[in-house]
Parts: C-alpha cells; sequence; structure tokens
C-alpha cells in the first residue's frame, strides 16, 4: 500500500531523530592512566553538555575536529572597556583571547572570566553575550513573526472564505485559547485585554518545546529547558497579574475577610496571602523548567547507557543494548512531544487563572 504524504512527513522526521539526535557524538575525557591517548567516557559531562547553554553552537565532533556555529560575545570590562568578538577566538574554550577566558573549573565554571598576563583571574565581565539559548530564542521569534504576519495576510486576503494554509493551522488554535482558556478563566467581559499576552505565551512556549525537540541547527536549543527562559516568562505573568490587580484583590492580600485574630497583632492571613503572590510565578517557572530539561537528560542517558555497557562489558555489549536504547529514546522523545502542548497549555491558563484572580469583583 502506498504511503501516504503525512506517513512519509512522520517517517522522514523520525529518522532524522533517530539518525542525529540518537547518535549525538559524545563527550570523552583523558583517562587518568599510563596511556595518555586512552579517553574514558563521562555520563555526567555527556549529558549535561547536550542540556546545557553554550557560547558556540555545536553541531558535531569528528575525531578531534569540533563543528560548531560560533556566537557572538560582548563583554564589558571595569578595565578594558567593551569587547566585542566571536566565540570561535575562543577554540571551542581552549583558547584565552584579550584576557578572556571560559572557565572549565570551580565556582566559575562555564562562565567567562577576566585575567592578567599572569593567567591569574582578576574578575568577571558584564556578560551580554548571545548564547546559544538566546540565540534559539530570537530565531523562534522570527519563525513567530512569519508565521502569523503570513498568517494575518492570508486572513485578510480571503475575508469570508474558509481559512487555508498556514491560517487553517494557526486559526483552530487561537480559537481555543480564547474559549478554552482566556474565557473561562478571566471572564467574558475581561478576556480581550489579555488575549495578546496569553496567545504570545502559548505560541513561544509550544514552538521552543517543539523545537529544542529537532537536534537539527538552528533547531535543538533546549529555550524552554533553562531557568532564566522560563523565570522571564514567569515574571512577566508576575507582574502582568499585579499591575492589573483591583481593589478587591489587593484587599483579599492585605486585608482579607477573617477573623481578626488572624491579622493582629501577628499578620498571619497577609502574610500567607503575600507569599501565595510570589510562589505563583515561581510553580510556573519551575514546572515548565523541570518537564522540558526531563525529557531531554532521560534521552541523554539512554543513549550513555551503549557507551557504559561498552565500557564495562566490551564493544559487543554496547552494540547489544544500542537497539533498546534507541527504542527508549524515541519513545521519551514522542512523549516529550505530548509534553510540549500539555506544558503550554498548563503554562498559559495558569497565567489566565492568576489574571482572573486580579480582576474578579467581590460578590
Amino acid at each position: 500500500m502506498k504511503a501516504t504524504k503525512s506517513q512519509r512527513y512522520t517517517a522522514f522526521i523520525l529518522f532524522f531523530l533517530l539518525i542525529f539526535g540518537i547518535t549525538s557524538t559524545p563527550v570523552f575525557a583523558e583517562a587518568d592512566s599510563h596511556d595518555s591517548h586512552s579517553k574514558e567516557f563521562i555520563p555526567g559531562e555527556y549529558i549535561m553538555h547536550h542540556v546545557a547553554d553554550a557560547f558556540e553552537w555545536h553541531l558535531a565532533t569528528i575525531g578531534e575536529t569540533h563543528i560548531a556555529v560560533p556566537l557572538p560575545i560582548i563583554l564589558y570590562s571595569k578595565t578594558s572597556g567593551w569587547h566585542v568578538f566571536m566565540s570561535s577566538k575562543f577554540d571551542h574554550g581552549n583558547t584565552t583571547y584579550k584576557n578572556f577566558r571560559i572557565s572549565h573549573e570551580g565556582e566559575n565554571s562555564g562562565k567567562i572570566e577576566e585575567v592578567n598576563q599572569q593567567g591569574e583571574v582578576i574578575g568577571l565581565p558584564i556578560n551580554l553575550s548571545i548564547t546559544k539559548v538566546i540565540a534559539g530564542a530570537l530565531f523562534s521569534v522570527v519563525l513567530l513573526l512569519l508565521i502569523f504576519i503570513s498568517a494575518a495576510k492570508s486572513a485578510k486576503r480571503r475575508a469570508g472564505q474558509a481559512p487555508k494554509g498556514i491560517q487553517n493551522t494557526v486559526e483552530p488554535i487561537i480559537l481555543f485559547v480564547r474559549d478554552e482558556i482566556a474565557k473561562p478563566a478571566i471572564g467574558d467581559k475581561k478576556y480581550e485585554k489579555f488575549m495578546p499576552f496569553l496567545l504570545t505565551l502559548f505560541f513561544f512556549i509550544l514552538l521552543n518545546n517543539l523545537m529544542g525537540l529537532i537536534p537539527i541547527f538552528p533547531f535543538g536549543a533546549n529555550v524552554t529547558g533553562n531557568i532564566a527562559v522560563t523565570m522571564s516568562l514567569a515574571l512577566f505573568t508576575f507582574a502582568v497579574t499585579n499591575l492589573n490587580g483591583n481593589k478587591h484583590y489587593w484587599k483579599e492580600i492585605f486585608n482579607p475577610d477573617v477573623p481578626m485574630w488572624l491579622k493582629f497583632p501577628l499578620p498571619l492571613m497577609p502574610i500567607i496571602e503575600l507569599s501565595g503572590v510570589i510562589t505563583k510565578p515561581f510553580v510556573l517557572m519551575v514546572r515548565l523548567f523541570a518537564n522540558m530539561m526531563a525529557g531531554h537528560m532521560i534521552v541523554t542517558v539512554f543513549v550513555s547507557l551503549i557507551f557504559i555497557f561498552g565500557k564495562l562489558m566490551g564493544p559487543t555489549a554496547g552494540l547489544a543494548i544500542s537497539p533498546v536504547s534507541i527504542v527508549f529514546s524515541l519513545f521519551i522523545l514522542m512523549l516529550d512531544l505530548l509534553v510540549s502542548f500539555i506544558q503550554a497549555y498548563v503554562f498559559t491558563l495558569l497565567s489566565a487563572l492568576y489574571f482572573g484572580m486580579a480582576k474578579a469583583e467581590h460578590h
């Protein structure tokens, strides 16, 4: 039976997930042995290498050759002013350039340090560099702009007609966010003000979740698996919630309708309510970060099993365990596909609920 277009497309995606995602080059380190040329697979470094942020976009390692896309390094030093150069000047973190280097150990591990002529650390510069996560986020923003500008032009051009193409793809999702998230959580009369923000949240999170599952440049940056990104999104929700809070919202925080002994002499209820204001964005931040980071880490753990078995029992054992590792890795990737939609939905829904609480009237 001839495969349909959608079946061929699915097979194509699975093929690239298998070839490029599952068989990524592992990280090795020099072994502490008499043979200085022997190398040892370090699972922890391999896993962190694939989920952590970086100053370059690593593509592959062939033998001793590292293939990577350099990214802009932007630094400000109190002693020498501004410095702008590409990350390739660091030679994959092995070289000091203009008295700056990437630290690989200690409390500054992964950060750019400033050193003197003797190689002694003299401080950390202000770092405004474009890292892999930032580059991935910027790429997703450009992609979102292209998608929605195209959808808007299509909607305008085909006014009164059935949607087609990209408009037909995004319009049901927009209506879902409006009818199933915004209206029930905020109310029919107040939801419109928050729709642009909720739609931005939903599509930004969803797109970056999905892009993180495709290990092919310019995808695979694991943007939503970075806690700084999820913290920024949560802080936006926090700001929008509190800037739109009405009198009833603030009264319930600082002067709730509870017995006086719960407010005086110790303001127990105001403290609890105020802590809730702070913990809500914290929960948003951690939930999205933990779920997306966990998926990526589990896949790399399964891949690591191939090399761990090969090290402990020989190449034959590594080859024998590889089909099991690949099957479980593909299963986790497919599960991550579902989690990507769920996490975008949950983050947007909780944000809408917070907005609804901030705008609720006293009954």
